[in-house]
């Protein structure tokens, strides 16, 4: 009986804010039931940052549509020495990989992104990742973590504006985008989940490469 208690109360004070306004009030929707802890993919935050990096817990999932050119003909500076061009790849599958050496899922993620890597090495996929992180604050730190990691892959530095046209409103990282030869995402992942990143992105290099 104490348990109903409370609904009781909240259902008399929705019934006279009705009855004063004098207007119909319809009750809130119900929200969804969120799914649980282990399906969720594990993202990352970092205040002050203008709200690039909001965390999030929506699951992977596929956006249609393409790189914007804008995006396709931007230089990206390396981490040691020039510069690259996402259009440089134009008829090869791309993976791209949005990280920070600071975010904790990015640093778990990308070990398996590198798995993959290896597992496609022969077969002509390019895989990049990109950290909107300050060359000249973070240089040093980025670096360490690549040495550390031996990434095999380009790594190069993500300007703002770049960042936020590839994320199209979901900030956060990680992000992972596999794009066709043609600059079409197959698919857009966000945030890392563990145990089925490995998997996902070799489905979606598959079909990827089907395209070509």
């Amino acid at each position: 009986m104490r348990k109903a208690l409370p609904i009781l109360f909240v259902a008399a004070l929705w019934a006279h804010a009705a009855a004063q306004s004098g207007r119909r009030i319809s009750p809130p929707p119900t929200p969804p039931t969120p799914p649980p802890a282990s399906e969720r993919p594990a993202t990352a935050s970092r205040d002050g940052e203008e709200g690039v990096y909001a965390g999030t817990t929506s699951p992977p999932e596929i956006v249609s549509g393409y790189v914007p050119e804008g995006v396709m003909s931007r230089e990206f500076k390396l981490l040691q020495e020039g510069r690259f061009k996402l259009s440089d790849f134009s008829g090869k599958v791309v993976v791209l990989n949005l990280w920070a050496s600071w975010c904790g899922p990015c640093r778990r993620e990308i070990p398996e992104i590198e798995e993959v890597r290896r597992d496609y090495a022969a077969r002509g996929v390019e895989f990049v990742g990109l950290t909107a992180e300050n060359p000249q604050a973070d240089g040093e730190r980025v670096r360490k973590f690549v040495r550390e990691s031996r990434l095999g892959y380009r790594i190069g530095w993500i300007d703002r504006e770049s960042a936020r046209a590839l994320m199209r409103g979901h900030n956060m990282i990680p992000q992972t985008f596999v794009i066709a030869g043609d600059g079409q995402i197959v698919t857009h992942l966000k945030g890392y989940a563990p145990g089925r990143t490995t998997d996902l992105l070799r489905e979606a290099i598959e079909r990827a490469l089907e395209k070509r």
